[in-house]
């Protein structure tokens, strides 16, 4: 079970299981979409840099994303991904 997250600006992976990665980042992109949200961060760890690059395969292949790149040292560095969303249209 995906635990349920609020919808800031910003999503922590650490408490989810690999196997639950994929499902909770698709989730929450779609609600921050919805939400109106044009840029959020991804914090996904430093580590081996196994869930960064899982994180970024799949991004690459997101329709609604426009770019991402690491977020600056004040923001986590490359322990997190900044994401810049395509703009939604309201109602």
């Amino acid at each position: 079970m995906i635990p349920e997250v609020p919808i800031e600006d910003s999503f922590d992976l650490h408490s989810f299981r690999p196997e639950d990665v994929r499902d909770a980042l698709a989730d929450y992109l779609e609600a921050a979409l919805e939400k109106g949200y044009r840029e959020v961060r991804i914090i996904h760890g430093k580590g081996m840099g196994v869930r960064r690059a899982e994180v970024r395969r799949w991004l690459s292949s997101h329709p609604a994303i426009v770019n991402f790149y690491d977020a600056g040292p004040e923001r986590g560095g490359s322990g997190a991904t900044v994401v810049v969303l395509k703009a939604t249209r309201p109602g």
